[in-house]
C-alpha cells in the first residue's frame, strides 16, 4: 500500500536539507534563497543573520514561497514540494531552544557555528498554506495540490 499524501510530504521534509526561499524585496520584486532547515511536522525553521535581507523583507512581508528538491540520479525519480506560507521570527526562548534542537538533530556539524557567537542569528518558522507535491515516479510532471487546513490536515485541491 503506497503512503498517504501527508506522509508523503513528511518524507520529503524529513529527507530533504536545504529549501529555495522566496521573499519580498522593499520594491516587490522577488528575492530567492537556498537556507537549510528543519521541520516539525508541517512547520519548517530556518536561521539567518538577523541584519540579513532576508530577514528584512520577512520583517516587512511574512509572505513566502519556497521549493525543496530530493537528489535523483534520472528524471523518473524526481520529488519535490513547493510550498506557499507565512513565515514569522522566532522571538520566545523555548521556541528558539526547540528549533535549536531540531537542526542539532538533523545537521551534527551545527553546533561549530551556532558556538561562534560572531553574527546574531535569526530563526523562522514557516507555516505553509498551499503544497504542491511534485513526485515523477507517478508519471512524468506527476504533482498533488493541497491546501492545509487546521491542524495541519491537509486538503486535495487537485490530485
Amino acid at each position: 500500500m503506497g503512503m498517504s499524501l501527508k506522509e508523503e510530504v513528511l518524507a520529503i521534509l524529513h529527507e530533504g536539507t536545504d529549501l529555495t526561499l522566496a521573499t519580498l524585496r522593499p520594491d516587490g520584486g522577488p528575492q530567492a534563497t537556498t537556507v537549510s532547515y528543519a521541520s516539525d511536522g508541517l512547520r519548517l525553521y530556518f536561521g539567518c543573520a538577523a541584519s540579513s535581507q532576508k530577514a528584512a523583507n520577512l520583517a516587512r512581508d511574512p509572505r513566502v514561497a519556497l521549493t525543496i528538491n530530493l537528489p535523483y540520479a534520472d528524471w523518473g525519480e524526481i520529488r519535490g514540494l513547493s510550498m506557499t506560507g507565512t513565515a514569522r521570527r522566532l522571538i520566545d526562548g523555548d521556541e528558539t531552544d526547540h528549533v535549536v534542537s531540531l537542526f542539532f538533530d538533523k545537521f551534527s556539524e551545527t553546533a561549530q557555528y551556532v558556538s561562534l557567537g560572531e553574527t546574531p542569528l535569526a530563526f523562522f518558522e514557516i507555516v505553509p498554506t498551499v503544497i504542491s507535491v511534485l513526485d515523477y515516479r507517478k508519471g512524468f510532471g506527476r504533482t498533488d495540490l493541497l491546501q492545509v487546513g487546521e491542524h495541519e490536515r491537509l486538503i486535495a485541491l487537485r490530485a
